[in-house]
């Protein structure tokens, strides 16, 4: 079976939606900023056995892990859902972790997100 340019392509960019974000990696500039540890509203511990974390879209976050730590503002582009902490925290993790983010419930029926 050959496919034509045109079909190739379309099934090109079938399989690339089907794949989740932290599948293909999201660019950094749209995961949101590094923040002031004063800024943040809570902690997570993240251990060798976390495999996801849930956090909420505009969330200010500081995460320890072991001895080390860092502050992480989720204010994410509006298309991302989830997205692996070692793009944004390069070295610090020993494994993956999936951040998975939630809308605001400030703004959800709002239009505003």
């Amino acid at each position: 079976m050959k496919l034509t340019l045109p079909a190739t392509i379309f099934v090109t960019a079938l399989l690339s939606a089907a794949l989740p974000a932290c599948a293909i990696g999201v660019p950094t500039e749209l995961l949101g900023d590094p923040a002031p540890p004063s800024s943040a509203s809570y902690t997570i511990a993240i251990h060798p056995d976390t495999k996801y974390v849930n956090v909420k879209q505009r969330d200010i976050v500081t995460f320890i892990v072991g001895s080390k730590s860092f502050t992480w503002s989720f204010f994410v582009a509006p298309t991302v859902s989830s997205f692996d902490l070692n793009q944004i925290a390069p070295g610090l993790l020993d494994h993956r972790v999936t951040a998975y983010i939630g809308p605001d419930p400030t703004y959800m029926h709002s239009g505003v997100l």
